[in-house]
């Protein structure tokens, strides 16, 4: 047995779990069921109204501002996956079947709280396989006119975050976290996405937030936050665009050891950090995680030959 060595094992659920909700951005009800998978096989959305299956992958992502896409050869989509991808992440699941019969992942409340508590109630199943992870060996970066993102290493696994608004009740964000058994589900699962009232207008003129309402989104004007109750944290904004990062981060096959460092970027600059990783051979090597209680609580169990991106 693998687990008798000290090797921390992959995991799957142990049953069946769904949901209904609303697109955020195409605005149609959408049906989510999450399945057990085998070992080695990933994360894998299928798509049961187009009949197709996309691997939640990074070199499966197609453009996309606002959220992240994934995207098959034939032009088939799935829309806002990062928030799913957070939760599976945060709560170790390896090996996934996620069914849709719509083109996007039901958008909830708006966090990835209410996917987290999906897989709670599913029930998780360690395999007899070894977890693999991504370690970074040196600093990779990126950037744009509005910001930053970098991977660099680091033993265990940690994120921050800076964000600056033009809002008087944004404004300039930080926060660093070390992942620690229970930083995910106290710290981040349940910070929601959020836009400005006056963008409403136009994001809907062009097609998106079609579904967006008070019951799935942060809504500022002006100074004041729209929705009854007001905010879960007093940075719940800075701490919504680390979760997203989380989900990005995920579509790199695996977990990764080693620090993010995000300064005003978005899910572009994370989809172009992981193509700058990838593509330096110098940067990374996939390596087996001893026993660990959370997301950044790891060891090495000895570096692994490399793998083609495809397996990872």
């Amino acid at each position: 047995m693998l687990g008798d060595m000290g090797a921390a094992l992959q995991r799957t659920l142990a049953s069946v779990a769904g949901c209904r909700g609303i697109g955020l951005h195409c605005g149609q009800p959408v049906a989510m069921r999450l399945h057990p998978a085998p070992p080695d096989s990933g994360i894998v959305f299928r798509r049961l109204d187009a009949g197709a299956e996309i691997r939640a992958h990074w070199t499966n992502t197609a453009e996309s501002a606002l959220s992240t896409v994934l995207s098959n050869r034939e032009g088939i989509q799935i829309g806002t996956v990062e928030h799913l991808m957070a939760a599976l992440a945060g709560c170790r699941i390896d090996n996934a079947l996620v069914e849709l019969d719509g083109p996007e992942v039901p958008i909830m409340d708006g966090s990835a709280a209410p996917f987290a508590h999906l897989i709670e109630r599913a029930g998780t199943l360690e395999q007899d396989v070894a977890r693999r992870a991504l370690k970074i060996l040196k600093p990779v970066s990126v950037s744009d006119a509005a910001g930053s993102a970098a991977l660099v290493p680091e033993d265990g696994f940690s994120m921050s975050f800076e964000i600056d608004f033009d809002n008087p009740l944004i404004r300039r964000q930080e926060i660093a976290l070390a992942f620690e058994p229970g930083t995910f589900t106290a710290e981040l699962a349940a910070a929601r996405t959020f836009g400005l009232l006056d963008d409403w207008p136009r994001l809907k003129a062009a097609g998106l937030a079609r579904g967006g309402s008070l019951d799935n989104a942060v809504v500022i004007s002006g100074s004041r936050v729209l929705n009854d109750g007001g905010l879960r944290f007093a940075d719940e904004f800075v701490r919504h665009k680390l979760l997203d990062a989380l989900g990005d981060l995920y579509l790199a096959g695996g977990p990764i050891i080693g620090a993010f460092r995000g300064v005003r970027s978005g899910h572009a600059l994370t989809r172009k950090l992981l193509a700058a990783l990838f593509a330096d051979e110098a940067a990374w090597c996939e390596t087996i995680l001893v026993e660990e209680q959370g997301l950044g609580a790891v060891g090495r169990a000895g570096d692994l030959p490399r793998l083609p991106q495809s397996v990872l």
